[in-house]
């Protein structure tokens, strides 16, 4: 048996592709250590997961969102009265979507 190379995706295609991608695709993932860019595995790694880890999704609206209810930049943690906290605020994932469509 011969083996022929793989005919190159059309655009059309890797366009549609590229836009079904959760935006939080552009950090790593805390959870399971997929880096920007590849899909969430599950824990044992043989398995690509079609949504990020929610952990995935805070750090990305961490890293690209102000909250609004904090009153924090990118990249500094959300805070309740002083104490940081491991998730950010519903607003900040709001604010960080809004940006990213």
């Amino acid at each position: 048996m011969t083996r022929r190379p793989a005919a190159p995706m059309p655009d059309s295609i890797r366009h549609l592709l590229r836009a079904a991608q959760h935006p939080a695709r552009a950090v790593d993932c805390p959870h399971c250590g997929a880096l920007d860019r590849r899909p969430c595995t599950t824990v044992s790694g043989r398995h690509l997961l079609p949504q990020p880890h929610p952990g995935r999704i805070s750090a990305w609206a961490r890293a690209t969102a102000c909250c609004p209810q904090c009153q924090v930049e990118p990249g500094t943690p959300c805070h309740d009265e002083g104490r940081a906290r491991t998730t950010v605020h519903a607003r900040r994932y709001q604010e960080a979507e809004a940006t990213a469509a």
